[in-house]
């Protein structure tokens, strides 16, 4: 167990002679806040998409082409996935650029998105017209409640329903709520996407399968596995509650590399409070925290999280387990806190309290 200790994670500071890039991107993006976001497009813009054409040039063969393909993968994979994902979530949540510039808008889902696997607009659909508004509850399609969250066998059955039924389920709960400029934004992504990588895999396969296929599966898997560990701690006497729904991870690189995606308790109380400010919003309410029995950890992300619990280690869990209220607790205190919290809740349990 840890108690609360000073913040590392990233918050805004204005620089003092801002540069010739910034000055231009300033002109277009909304909030200079997010002028990170709009260095991480030119920087994917510069890099990634000549790559995914190069792959395409009959005339590259041999051991370039497999240079390029190592090139592609490893910057698509290991370097920008992560930012890419987590920008693509921010700014669905506040747009990037002016509204004089609303175009522009579309360049992160539909140009640069595919390249790591995004179909256009599903993300924002499933994100914004069902997630938040749902808040991983019974009519949330994506819903961890109804899996044993420290079995990988449940993970498994969530992946496996996602994978082949999530598009079905969306668009149904779309049906059900009358939302169908949303059900309209998500087919024509999908199908979209689908076209376009069948008709690309008869010019050229192997490239089809690294531009598209290839992280359109990891990017689905990555994004289950990700509101898996953060909604895998759910109190089911109150599950509507963000605060013991949700989990929070502080004082983590992850942070950095990932604006502030660590702070999901507090991006489901104000999902539109700007990234920068999550750290300040947490220290400022942490006697809500405290009482609400929020479960925070401190130097650990959620890929920890996800496989701590795969492996049981509760022990681990524990260990980086932040004590808001400082008050003591032994290991077996913690852990017995966060089993309580991991349990399948069944649908006979959980409808007296939603009643």
């Amino acid at each position: 167990m840890k108690l609360l200790m000073p913040s590392t994670d990233p918050v805004y500071t204005r620089p003092a002679t801002p540069s010739i890039i910034a000055n231009w991107l300033s002109r277009y993006v909304q909030d200079e806040r997010d002028m990170p976001f709009a260095y991480l497009i030119l920087k994917i813009s510069a890099t990634m998409l000549p790559l995914a054409v190069l792959l395409y040039v009959p005339a590259l063969t041999g051991w370039a082409w497999w240079a390029a393909l190592a090139a592609y993968l490893f910057l698509g994979n290991l370097r920008f996935k992560g930012p890419f994902g987590l920008m693509l979530h921010c700014t669905s949540h506040r747009v990037l650029f002016k509204k004089k510039y609303a175009w522009l808008n579309k360049y992160i889902p539909w140009v640069i998105g595919p390249l790591f696997g995004q179909t256009p607009e599903t993300y924002f659909t499933h994100h914004m017209g069902m997630h938040h508004p749902e808040n991983n509850l019974p009519d949330d399609e994506s819903s961890t409640m109804f899996y044993q969250r420290d079995s990988a066998l449940g993970f498994l059955r969530y992946l496996s329903d996602f994978l082949v039924l999530g598009i079905p389920r969306l668009v149904g709960y779309f049906n059900r709520n009358n939302k169908a400029t949303l059900r309209y934004r998500l087919l024509r992504g999908e199908v979209l996407y689908g076209v376009v990588t069948l008709g690309l895999a008869f010019v050229d396969l192997p490239a089809t399968i690294a531009v598209f296929i290839v992280p359109f599966v990891l990017s689905r898997v990555i994004m289950m596995l990700g509101n898996w560990a953060q909604h895998a701690f759910i109190d089911a006497n109150s599950p509507e509650n963000c605060y013991r729904n949700s989990v929070t991870c502080i004082n983590t690189p992850y942070n950095h590399k990932c604006w502030n995606d660590g702070y999901h308790i507090s991006h489901h109380l104000k999902p539109a409070l700007h990234w920068t400010d999550h750290p300040h919003h947490f220290r400022q309410n942490l006697a809500q925290y405290a009482s609400n029995e929020a479960i925070v950890f401190d130097g650990i992300h959620f890929l920890h999280i996800f496989f701590f619990l795969m492996g049981k280690r509760y022990d681990l869990l524990a260990k980086h387990f932040v004590l808001l209220d400082r008050v003591a607790r032994t290991e077996s205190e913690v852990i017995d806190l966060l089993r309580s919290r991991t349990r399948r809740i069944g649908r006979a349990v959980l409808m007296p309290q939603l009643a």
